[in-house]
């Protein structure tokens, strides 16, 4: 399913009265109100503009890297999955059509098909890492029981380095630091990827004061060089002061 034939005119009324609706109603309505969000993510130029803008930026600052290259080091850079590097929306539309909102079970039943196409401009930038002898790091808050079927899915797309050594997938805990700081350990970060600002660091996982504009001002310097975000309207930690930290919201 790659586009929805019906649009809630209700949904354009969301952004007035949001302030004054209950957080159990917004939660009901999630279905409705990712309409306009995948739509846009499905079939606006301006998303695949700014995922090429992205990598464009991303290889920019690979390349501003590479005279200091050292092997010694292990070069690498992180990269999130969903919506990072695989486009996940066909089961966000399969959720609005079917007025469900985010089960495990759905989601589960989606990667085990192995189906998610590449998002623009991905491919190819990891494939020029490869080529410079970077490799890639796949951490992803997927399950470890869908590890088998996610690198079936990235080997579908050409994605290099997709092999069990290179995937770092979510056991306990959605945070990712745990595991960056595995990576770190032996490997230099030259560079982090993600459509979520938790993909990058430990600091950007509290939205409790200003909804993190405070966290973002701060470190802005490393936005658009150290970390490069891809744009994705249809879940994250933005939603935690609409919806309450709801733990559905971080299933990628």
């Amino acid at each position: 399913m790659k586009i929805l034939s019906r649009v809630p005119t209700a949904i354009l009324l969301l952004f007035i009265i949001l302030p004054f609706v209950p957080q159990q109603l917004l939660a009901q309505s999630n279905p409705e109100q990712n309409v306009t969000a995948v739509l846009w993510f499905q079939r606006s130029a301006e998303y695949r503009a700014l995922c090429y803008q992205a990598f464009n930026l991303a290889e920019l600052r690979i390349k501003e890297y590479l005279p200091r290259f050292d092997r010694e080091k292990h070069p690498v850079v992180i990269f999130d999955i969903d919506e990072t590097l695989l486009d996940n929306s066909p089961q966000e539309a399969l959720n609005i059509a079917e007025g469900k909102p985010y089960s495990q079970e759905a989601w589960t039943a989606w990667t085990e098909k192995a189906s998610a196409e590449a998002v623009p401009g991905a491919v190819e930038f990891v494939r020029f890492l490869a080529q410079n002898e970077i490799e890639p790091i796949y951490l992803s808050n997927r399950m470890n029981t869908e590890g088998t079927m996610t690198l079936l899915n990235l080997q579908k797309c050409n994605f290099p380095y997709a092999d069990r050594n290179h995937l770092y997938l979510k056991s306990n805990t959605s945070s990712k630091e745990f595991r960056r700081n595995i990576v770190e350990k032996s490997h230099e970060v030259v560079m982090l990827v993600g459509d979520n600002l938790s993909d990058f660091d430990l600091i950007f996982e509290d939205r409790s004061v200003n909804f993190g504009y405070k966290t973002v001002d701060s470190l802005r310097s490393d936005i658009g060089k150290k970390f490069i975000l891809l744009p994705n309207p249809m879940y994250g930690d933005w939603t935690k002061p609409l919806t309450g930290d709801r733990k559905s919201w971080l299933k990628k």
